[in-house]
């Protein structure tokens, strides 16, 4: 009687079948996770390579100073000012194009017209001003393709200010407030639309003459 009852108890246990379901479960959850961490890799890869070729299409794309920097007078003397001043610039490391089409004059002002296309930005600043978008021009030297875009290997003089007030355009004397006269420290920012800030710092010597070179 007792055996009887013993056999008859309801015993309760894991199956072939439960147990498959478990351990598939366990690896439909382990998949899971596993694309997660694949994918979580594979995208921190891809913002590591996209942050490195925009680094070096930022290099690419900077500008190099060449040569000497020169400054004309608009009147000459220990008390003169400068209205022009010149450089010339190239890409650096085999660098990207850069377009330097010019800015539209804005009647005699010195600056940039307002909705002018250059892309390319020149401000000046000393311990008394500060302007942006200065009117400038750019004349390619040596060998070139004869366009507005700064390629490799060619160089391009980038003149701010207009030689002279019939041009309609203005120059340093127009466009700044307090004029550059002697014994003043003042910087130039070219601004590329893509890639870093060339900066040109400088001062003028005591006496002003005609043609400058600023070491």
């Amino acid at each position: 009687m007792k055996l009887a009852k013993w056999l008859s108890r309801d015993e309760k246990g894991i199956t072939g079948l439960e147990t498959a379901i478990i351990l598939i479960a366990f690896v439909v959850v382990a998949a899971v996770f596993a694309y997660t961490a694949l994918s979580a890799g594979l995208f921190a890869t891809q913002k590591s390579q996209e942050a490195v070729f925009s680094g070096l299409e930022e290099a690419r794309s900077s500008l190099e100073l060449r040569g000497s920097v020169t400054a004309t007078a608009g009147t000459t003397g220990a008390s003169g000012t400068v209205k022009q001043v010149s450089f010339i610039v190239s890409n650096v490391l085999h660098g990207e194009t850069i377009d330097f089409t010019a800015p539209t004059a804005d009647n005699l002002t010195g600056l940039a017209a307002s909705g002018s296309n250059n892309r390319v930005v020149i401000s000046y600043f000393d311990q008394n001003q500060r302007v942006d978008n200065l009117y400038w021009t750019a004349t390619a030297l040596g060998k070139n393709d004869s366009d507005e875009m700064l390629d490799d290997n060619e160089k391009f003089q980038i003149t701010v200010g207009a030689s002279s007030n019939t041009s309609g355009a203005g120059n340093l004397i127009n466009a700044l407030g307090t004029d550059l006269g002697p014994n003043t420290k003042f910087t130039i920012e070219v601004k590329p639309p893509v890639g870093a800030v060339l900066t040109i710092e400088r001062s003028t010597p005591a006496y002003i003459d005609t043609i400058l070179d600023l070491h």
